[in-house]
């Protein structure tokens, strides 16, 4: 946490405050995130005006011009607009001041979020081999099943994986392949065209319901503007074991894979 859906709903708030507007100054109060905060971030963006700003993955990418800022909310973070003269807290280690007194404020109360800059998006060693967005048409049953044939690991963590697809976070794998209809165990090179076809369309419903109820808050994630996400109010698997499945009323089951937990119902995942 934050995935996918929490960081599209993050781009979603800051975008129409944000673009257009002239970063005036970055106040860095704590440069050990995941990767030290450069030290030359406000000479590279100071005085820049905001031309975009995008997702890839879990990535969200400041388009400055000549150069765009990467912020990653690793596992705690959170991006929201500081009220005027409101006092930073233990936890806020970034501010990006722009015109017009709007600031933002990164909180990360466990430093496994990233600041940085660069200037060839593409060739980014945090951005280059990642896979497609499993929102847009290059993911589709084709691509999954061709990636599900050389892989002998269990669907889940393969869908976990960022070069295969990004952004498919333990909640939404978990959610995905109860709607699939799949094992989250199942090896992945078992699945047949039709069940990747099922298992691709369920990711995108599942991602879709997740970024229009404004993600999960499970611990300390908040949206731009201080609101909780209420996905979690939806699940039909996660973090529901031993209670009834939602379809058939057979207790949900939990297992670890790879140190996470999953959920599944025996009944509807066959």
């Amino acid at each position: 946490m934050p995935e996918l859906p929490e960081v599209e709903t993050t781009r979603l708030g800051l975008l129409p405050r944000l673009r257009g507007r002239a970063l005036r100054r970055i106040v860095v109060r704590n440069p050990r995130l995941r990767w030290p905060v450069p030290d030359d971030l406000e000479a590279r963006l100071a005085g820049l005006t905001l031309n975009s700003l995008v997702r890839r993955g879990k990535y969200l990418l400041f388009d400055f011009g000549s150069v765009t800022q990467i912020v990653h909310l690793g596992m705690s973070g959170s991006l929201r607009f500081a009220e005027p003269g409101e006092p930073a807290a233990l936890h806020d280690h970034v501010d990006w001041l722009f015109d017009d007194g709007i600031t933002l404020r990164l909180r990360d109360p466990r430093r496994f979020g990233a600041v940085l800059w660069t200037d060839d998006v593409a060739q980014h060693p945090l951005l280059a081999h990642l896979g497609p967005e499993p929102l847009t048409p290059a993911f589709d049953a084709a691509y999954l099943h061709a990636q599900c044939q050389r892989r002998s690991a269990a669907i889940k963590q393969v869908i976990m994986d960022g070069q295969v697809v990004v952004g498919v976070g333990n909640i939404y794998a978990s959610e995905s392949l109860f709607h699939a209809g799949i094992r989250p165990a199942t090896a992945a090179r078992r699945l047949s065209r039709p069940a990747c076809a099922r298992l691709a369309e369920a990711i995108r419903q599942v991602l879709t319901a997740a970024i229009a109820a404004g993600g999960s808050s499970l611990r300390d994630y908040v949206a731009s503007d201080g609101e909780l996400g209420y996905f979690q109010l939806q699940t039909r698997v996660y973090d529901r074991a031993g209670l009834p499945c939602k379809a058939c009323a057979t207790p949900i089951r939990r297992i670890v894979q790879g140190q996470r937990a999953s959920f599944y119902c025996p009944t509807c995942q066959r």
